[in-house]
């Protein structure tokens, strides 16, 4: 009897967990979608998607792309796990009307297999000369962008010796990715050099991409049979009747696209802030601490992934220390307005890129002005009421309150404030009983006068 549990028991899961096929891979192509700017987010997502389809051994990881270009930093992460990657890469400019400007070429340069929809375009990779360090994707009338693409009969002039050694640097590492997938090296180092651009079927006529493609049934159809090299092996492609399966990010890449947003990056700084401020000026209240604390540290992780200026950060410290000496020290409105506009020029020049999706918008920055213009006012409204209003803590309080004499002798005696037998003082004899009105006060004890209901 227990034999024949024993069997069972190695039978059952064999039966109902299939064994792996002897390659060792699913029949299966996962698609991986690089919509909009190239950012931190998008190199995580895609690089834990390479791991994850090695992981599986699925038979081809399609990136489909439609992105203007992005981080420099973030385009390098994304082609390291290609060229690591055991699972060969297709990249597919898709759908018709999408492009691989900028960072998106370098991409499309790495990958195993490079295809285009009809009416897409690819190129325009000069790096832009910034701080940042970042490919721009050139749409917005920057220098080498595609709309200078046609304007520019030669390769464009570096500025300075920065950003002719950047450009170089550039050069060499398209080529090289263009000599390992055995792409058109002369015309990368002109998308780098003139900011060129092609459309989809001048890409297969000049051998930067292998084939164009409708859709991604298209692709794996024309894909059949191909070699490519993955690793130090080559591979030949068997994409017949794959199934196709779409990697979507999960939450934590969500979250993670969100923050890196400049935009949002900036209200949560911007929120963080003025959270902390409210705190410190009301402590106890808890809410503004605690929003604050979480917003401020949101923030500044994005900051610490996106390129940004030094002087926006400089602005940014500025303007909160005049902000903060605003409500301590109120000015009537000067220190709070300098601290305002600090913010609204640190804010404007903080991040370092010219890369459409990872700009700050104009109406965000009206959004801090109008913030920092109202924390200002009410700061030098409360200072102005409370100028006005009677004092009703410390010693100057009991100025003008109303009392009782105690006792009297001569010029001194003691009256009763508030309850309480103060020591007291008066130019004029006073007698038992009278009504006294605190007038003075040195130390603890009180300068009084008849109240003038009396005399």
């Amino acid at each position: 009897m227990s034999r024949i549990l024993i069997l069972l028991m190695v039978l059952i899961p064999a039966f109902a967990f299939p064994a792996p096929s002897a390659s060792g891979a699913e029949r299966l192509a996962m698609v991986l979608h690089v919509n909009g700017a190239i950012s931190p987010a998008t190199a995580e997502y895609v690089t834990r998607g390479l791991e994850r389809a090695d992981a599986r051994g699925v038979s081809l990881v399609i990136l489909q792309m439609d992105t203007p270009g992005g981080l420099d930093t973030s385009m390098r992460d994304i082609i390291r796990a290609i060229l690591d990657s055991s699972v060969p890469v297709a990249s597919f400019v898709a759908p018709s009307g999408a492009r691989a400007a900028s960072a998106g070429t370098y991409i499309l340069y790495a990958s195993h297999v490079a295809a285009m929809a009809p009416g897409t375009n690819l190129g325009a990779a000069t790096p832009i000369a910034i701080g940042g360090g970042l490919f721009g994707g050139g749409d917005e009338g920057d220098k080498g962008g595609p709309g200078e693409a046609h304007k520019q009969s030669g390769a464009k002039q570096p500025a300075n010796a920065g950003e002719a050694k950047m450009i170089n640097d550039a050069v060499a590492y398209i080529r090289g990715l263009a000599e390992l997938r055995n792409r058109n090296a002369d015309w990368g180092e002109r998308a780098v050099r003139e900011a060129a651009s092609l459309s989809s079927t001048a890409a297969v006529r000049e051998k930067v991409v292998d084939f164009t493609a409708v859709n991604i049934e298209d692709l794996l159809k024309q894909a059949h049979g191909r070699t490519v090299r993955v690793g130090q092996a080559d591979i030949r492609l068997d994409t017949a009747g794959l199934a196709v399966e779409e990697a979507l990010p999960d939450w934590r890449t969500r979250l993670l696209s969100v923050i890196t947003d400049p935009n949002v990056a900036l209200l949560l700084m911007i929120v963080g802030i003025y959270g902390l401020i409210f705190e410190f000026l009301t402590p106890g209240t808890v809410l503004p601490g605690t929003i604050g604390g979480i917003s401020l540290l949101l923030g500044l992780y994005a900051l610490a992934v996106l390129p940004v200026s030094y002087a926006g950060i400089g602005l940014i410290i500025l303007g909160v220390g005049l902000l903060v000496a605003e409500a301590h020290a109120p000015s009537f409105g000067a220190l709070g307005l300098g601290g305002g506009v600090a913010l609204v020029l640190g804010a404007a020049i903080l991040f370092d890129t010219d890369v459409p999706g990872l700009q700050v918008s104009w109406p965000v920055l009206g959004g801090v002005a109008i913030a920092s213009l109202a924390f200002s006012a009410l700061v030098a409204r409360l200072a102005y009421i409370s100028r006005r209003h009677k004092v009703v803590t410390g010693g100057e309080q009991m100025i003008g309150i109303s009392g009782t004499v105690d006792s009297w002798t001569g010029g001194t005696g003691y009256v009763i404030a508030r309850g309480e037998r103060w020591k007291a003082v008066s130019g004029e004899s006073l007698a038992v009983g009278e009504d006294v009105t605190v007038i003075d006060r040195n130390g603890l004890t009180l300068k009084v006068a008849r109240s003038a209901a009396q005399t």
